[in-house]
């Protein structure tokens, strides 16, 4: 009897350690496909409603991109695919450019979850950064849904935020202190037990599937699990000037101020000016 005891003791044993010895020792490759659609506001006797739809369109096609999310159990790092038509996306109308520069395909974020910290490479203003600070967590809220993505059952859930910003006033003359509500969906498998997410999406029991953030949409088209041919490896970004999320905030902001200034331009110039979207 004690040996039939022992017996079941040690199979509950190994069945409850299974799950989480995989969890640890896993790693994977998430492929994820990236659009944008933006909306623009401005001085309507140097652009008509016609010339801003037709930029927005050339905008929101050349926006799409590819995105490789390499992780472990604990760290993760967010790449740009390489792709023949990565670059800054522009478009013309009118006498008019605009330029979205969405960064360079060899930029990494690096996040470690378990230490709560991140690491991001980032330009402005022709200077390279390297932020390093601790992760900001998301309150998620579970809603019960679900769905099927790819193979795998999801989950929904959702978070919002109150922040602080900037926002060019009409005529793009100067700009102004804003407050702006993030309101970001998600769906995560827990089938894929690791909390990471595309770009800086984490916190959740599961891989993150899919994001829908006001005009950005990211969505996984291909999971490889710990691939035997090309095994996973994290990196460290290493290149541009040590700083902090704040005070690389303040780099952003002045750079906005050039931005502005830019555009104003000469009388009977075409304006050509430069926005940057994050990775």
């Amino acid at each position: 009897m004690k040996a039939k005891l022992l017996v079941l003791a040690l199979l509950f044993f190994v069945s409850a350690t299974i799950p989480q010895a995989i969890a640890q020792g896993l790693t994977g490759r998430a492929y994820y496909k990236s659009s944008s659609s933006m909306q623009f506001q401005m001085d309507s006797s140097k652009t008509s409603p016609e010339q801003m739809a037709e930029i927005q369109a050339q905008l929101k096609k050349q926006m799409e991109r590819d995105y490789i999310l390499s992780f472990t159990q604990t760290e993760s790092n967010w790449k740009q695919a390489e792709s023949l038509g990565a670059g800054p996306a522009t478009a013309s109308s009118g006498g008019m450019t605009m330029v979205i520069n969405t960064g360079s395909a060899d930029r990494v974020l690096y996040k470690n979850i378990a230490d709560q910290a991140y690491e991001q490479e980032q330009e402005m203003m022709g200077k390279e950064f390297l932020i390093k600070d601790v992760l900001e967590p998301a309150e998620w809220e579970l809603t019960g849904e679900t769905k099927k993505i790819g193979n795998y059952n999801a989950q929904k859930a959702i978070y919002s935020k109150i922040i602080d910003s900037q926002r060019f006033s009409t005529g793009m003359t100067e700009m102004e202190a804003v407050k702006d509500t993030i309101k970001v969906e998600a769906w995560f498998t827990p089938e894929i037990p690791v909390s990471h997410g595309p770009d800086n999406y984490f916190g959740l029991p599961g891989l993150i599937l899919e994001v829908h953030n006001q005009g950005r949409t990211l969505i996984c088209e291909k999971i490889e699990l710990n691939p035997a041919s090309h095994p996973v490896e994290i990196e460290h970004p290493k290149r541009g000037k040590i700083v902090s999320r704040e005070e690389f905030r303040t780099v952003q902001e002045e750079g906005m101020k050039q931005m502005m200034n830019q555009y104003q331009g000469k009388p009977g110039e075409g304006n050509q000016f430069t926005i940057r979207v994050g990775n």
